[in-house]
């Protein structure tokens, strides 16, 4: 096949100087190539040859790459048009117990999503294979898909509150690691943590974490995948807190993972209305326990979905079930129960 048109034209500088005029129009400060100019004045050809053109063409676009990543905007709400728009799953965490004890697996456990008529099921990384490779990833993905079900997400555990070092670097290699195994799953969504600092200055364990969150989160994003910061105690036990990170954070690819049980402050159904427009996933407790109650209380689930309806929320809702009932009797009722609230 014959190349493009455009490349045969005796003037391809003019293409390169508009590419380059497209991006400053758009306030994307490009670092100086002073050997891009230096090139394209020193070959010896009359015009430029085609492979010289590509070479230029292509420094050109990592320096943009480059750039633009670096003034990229913080995370801000998710805009959404349309209605709201809340799909059920359940989190394999609520079976935390049956899986440890050999009682349930990942395809079984797909399949009692499927059973109980969901929209999507949520694989927590905790209770793969220890040595499962990229053939059992897409086994997983292949039941799934045949059985009409989605994989909503995945989790994981980490603790970016770490001095930068050995430890903060595995955390990142562990998290980038599982993005690897959700690409191949099939998951568009891992619900992180921010981490809790030990014995730290909590200011440098806040750097530490929006750093971390910005290096996953560019790794993430090359895969197509979110990052859901879930309001997990330690450095995000606050609504205002976890706000001041998630604004820090420079990245299209972070999001909320909201758990309505983790907030145990004066208003937590107020403190979770503060981060609901962040929400990329939503995790839902059927308990829930303020700030100096004794014990849990049931939680109101009308109340948290039209939190979700207020801001417009178009996603996977998530029943974290954690409560002391046996799960196999309580989960079908709170299922329900959920089912009830969303329509």
């Amino acid at each position: 096949m014959g190349e493009p048109s455009f490349l045969n034209s005796s003037d391809n500088s003019l293409i390169l100087r508009s590419s380059i005029a497209e991006v400053s129009t758009k306030r994307i400060a490009l670092t100086p190539l002073p050997e891009l100019s230096d090139s394209w004045r020193m070959t010896s050809e009359p015009n430029p040859s085609r492979r010289h053109f590509f070479k230029l063409a292509g420094t050109c676009a990592l320096a943009c790459t480059a750039t633009s990543r670096s003034t990229s905007r913080a995370v801000e709400p998710t805009v959404r048009t349309g209605k709201p728009s809340l799909k059920l799953s359940l989190a394999a965490y609520s079976f935390r117990e049956e899986f440890k004890a050999g009682k349930m697996d990942m395809p079984k456990f797909i399949d009692y999503c499927v059973a109980h008529g969901l929209a999507g099921t949520e694989l927590t990384s905790y209770y793969f294979p220890p040595d499962a490779d990229d053939a059992y990833y897409i086994g997983l993905k292949r039941h799934a898909f045949l059985k009409g079900i989605a994989v909503s997400g995945t989790a994981v555990g980490n603790n970016f509150a770490f001095l930068e070092g050995p430890e903060l670097d595995r955390q990142i290699r562990d998290v980038k690691a599982w993005i690897d195994r959700a690409a191949v799953l099939g998951a568009p969504h891992i619900r992180v943590f921010a981490g809790a600092s030990k014995g730290i200055d909590p200011a440098e364990a806040v750097k530490s974490c929006i750093a971390g969150l910005e290096e996953c989160c560019d790794y993430a994003g090359k895969k197509g995948i979110f990052l859901g910061l879930e309001n997990h105690g330690g450095l995000v036990a606050e609504a205002d807190n976890m706000l001041s990170i998630l604004k820090a954070v420079k990245s299209p690819w972070l999001g909320v993972n909201l758990d309505t049980g983790n907030f145990h402050t004066d208003d937590p159904y107020g403190d979770l209305g503060k981060i609901a427009p962040w929400a990329v996933n939503v995790q839902v407790k059927v308990e829930m326990r303020p700030r100096g109650a004794s014990e849990n209380s049931p939680a109101d689930l009308n109340r948290l979905v039209k939190i979700l309806r207020d801001v417009n929320y178009q996603g996977f809702v998530v029943l974290e079930y954690e409560a002391r009932e046996d799960p196999m009797a309580a989960i079908p009722r709170h299922l329900e129960s959920l089912r009830a609230a969303i329509k």
